[in-house]
This record gives C-alpha cells, sequence and structure tokens, in this order.
C-alpha cells in the first residue's frame, strides 16, 4: 500500500466551494483502479490549509493509472484553480515497526 500525502492551501474564501467541489471530485478518484480510500482534513489553526491522503494499491496506481486518465483532466478541471501555491505530492510506505 502506498500512502499518497498532499498539503492543500487553498484561495482564501474560496474553502466552502472548494469542500464541495471536492465531494463531486471525490467520485472520480475513487473510482480509478488501485484505488483503496482517502481523507481530507481542515486545519484547525491555518485558515484555508487541507491536508489529502489517499491510499493506492501501488505507486503505479496513481503517477501512471490515475494521472493518465482521462479522469484526471476532469479532476484537475475541477480542482486546481483553489491551490495558491500549487501543492506537492509525496508517497510513502509503511515502515514495519
Amino acid at each position: 500500500m502506498i500512502l499518497e500525502v498532499v498539503m492543500l492551501n487553498v484561495k482564501l474564501g474560496l474553502e466552502s466551494d472548494f469542500e464541495a467541489t471536492f465531494k463531486k471530485a471525490s467520485k472520480i478518484i475513487s473510482s480509478m483502479d488501485g484505488y483503496l480510500s482517502h481523507e481530507l482534513h481542515k486545519c484547525i489553526e491555518v485558515q484555508g490549509k487541507y491536508l489529502f491522503l489517499v491510499k493506492w494499491e501501488t505507486l503505479e496506481s496513481h503517477t501512471v493509472g490515475f494521472r493518465n486518465s482521462a479522469e484526471y483532466q476532469e479532476w484537475k478541471k475541477l480542482l486546481h484553480h483553489f491551490y495558491e501555491p500549487f501543492p506537492t505530492v509525496e508517497h510513502f510506505e509503511e515502515v514495519e515497526i
């Protein structure tokens, strides 16, 4: 399992619109092959800051399957205009402890 981690900074004043649009966009990502689950968390201390977590079966499920899909183009159209600055996406794998 791969965990995609993204810190999203939404333009101030657009938080409600972003959250409503994100709900719609969630149907897109959750329909993709290799998708396991996702969560969106709103920061308590910083207005407009969100943490987006997605679990994928493999790294390629996200970087190839989703990113090269027609569905990703729709995802971008719905969400990318909300971000300032544009977010950095990182991927993590679990460490056995």
